[in-house]
């Protein structure tokens, strides 16, 4: 499946640079919202991306570089650096994530940007930031999470942090870039500025630490690492079934009720120990003991529909097979099949959020060899003939 519809991003040019995650994410999500993006890779393997991912075949790249045109350009030599700043002052945005001063050190830092084109919006992804006394060192989706706070306090509380199985720094940093470059454009359509957007990894991973620094700051209290619960938030946990783990969030006073009712001990919701959100949170193991020992007797389909009729908020924990088989899913399209240029067709999570008026979606499958339109990019954009793509492949620029 690929969408006909052309996205609220159409007629917006992006150039992205960089390669791996927080970039090409953030290109991700311009493109899948209708922006026409050109991704720039160095000649020959292209971006590591297109070999990440789990199982036999890599097939990562399918979702991150979908909605992308491909391009290769080697951007450590002159001529390179020249090929891509004519492509750059085509575009209306610039996505990069290289370590902070390679743009400068190549000649395409936003100074000669701008200079020549006021109206660019230059989005910059790194993991320390553009300035700062750590701007230089190298930085991973890992170490933002770290430094954010993110790994601290997650896993169990007797066993070092640990991490969640995505890449959710580098996500986190390629969305509020992206954030950044929607509300830079509408800056620009007011006064016709362009702007540099610094996204740090680190500080984006911070931005979603809630109260963690303000309660240090003001209470003196550090989080610390709970397992599958948050500390007075109860009951809110994954219990067990006899034929699986199943997820309630029943941390309210009346849905606490409601679930006293559907476990048969409505007397529960008036006990001192659970009436009210502290006393549930100051004694929550006990608690959670209490509900995963009904949830143990009955299977999940049981526990789901007795969740449903007392409208309590729960739900199955999901692998991706369980996704496919959800009629909710497949109702609301959230993942769809798309025929790729080399493996045929392959289900992927489908673009988001939903629009009423402008739908994003995949009008394109991610390109499948590096460069595979150059002709069609540096011939309508640069003018460049057949003769001079010759040359510069020859010379090794693209």
């Amino acid at each position: 499946m690929t969408s006909a519809s052309v996205g609220s991003l159409a007629g917006l040019r992006v150039v992205e640079l960089g390669q791996l995650l927080a970039g090409p994410f953030c290109g991700q999500l311009l493109g899948d919202m209708g922006a026409d993006v050109i991704k720039v890779e160095p000649p020959g393997k292209g971006d590591p991306m297109r070999d990440w991912g789990q199982g036999d075949e890599k097939v990562q790249w399918e979702v991150i570089a979908r909605n992308k045109r491909s391009v290769t350009c080697n951007l450590r030599v002159p001529e390179g650096q020249a090929l891509a700043k004519q492509l750059i002052l085509t575009a209306d945005v610039l996505v990069e994530n290289f370590k902070p001063g390679t743009l400068e050190k190549w000649g395409l830092g936003p100074d000669v940007l701008l200079a020549e084109k006021p109206s660019l919006i230059i989005a910059r992804m790194s993991g320390y930031g553009q300035d700062g006394p750590y701007s230089d060192r190298a930085g991973f989706g890992g170490i933002g999470e770290a430094m954010g706070g993110w790994r601290y306090v997650v896993g169990e509380p007797d066993r070092p942090p640990a991490r969640m199985g995505i890449s959710i720094g580098d996500t986190l940093c390629a969305t509020y870039g992206t954030m950044g470059i929607l509300a830079a454009l509408h800056h620009r359509e007011k006064t016709g500025e362009g702007q540099v957007i610094d996204t740090a990894l680190y500080e984006a991973v911070l931005q979603v630490m809630e109260g963690l620094v303000p309660e240090y700051d003001y209470n003196g209290f550090i989080r610390e690492r709970s397992g599958s619960i948050l500390p007075g938030i109860a009951p809110s946990n994954v219990y067990t079934c006899k034929d699986g783990p199943f997820m309630i969030g029943a941390n309210k006073d009346e849905i606490f009720a409601r679930l006293a009712e559907a476990m048969g001990q409505p007397e529960l919701a008036s006990d001192p120990r659970y009436a009210t959100h502290l006393a549930r949170g100051q004694h929550q193991t006990e608690l959670d003991d209490l509900v995963n020992a009904w949830t143990s007797t009955l299977t999940i389909d049981e526990v789901d529909a007795a969740m449903i009729s007392h409208s309590i908020p729960a739900g199955r924990v999901y692998t991706a097979k369980d996704m496919l088989d959800d009629p909710h899913f497949q109702a609301r399209e959230a993942i769809v099949e798309v025929e790729t240029q080399t493996r045929g067709p392959i289900k992927m999570q489908n673009a988001f959020p939903k629009f009423s008026k402008t739908p994003s979606g995949i009008r394109r499958p991610a390109p499948a060899v590096p460069g595979q339109d150059n002709a069609v990019v540096y011939g309508d954009l640069l003018g460049l003939g057949p003769n001079g793509l010759d040359e510069l492949k020859a010379q090794g620029v693209i």
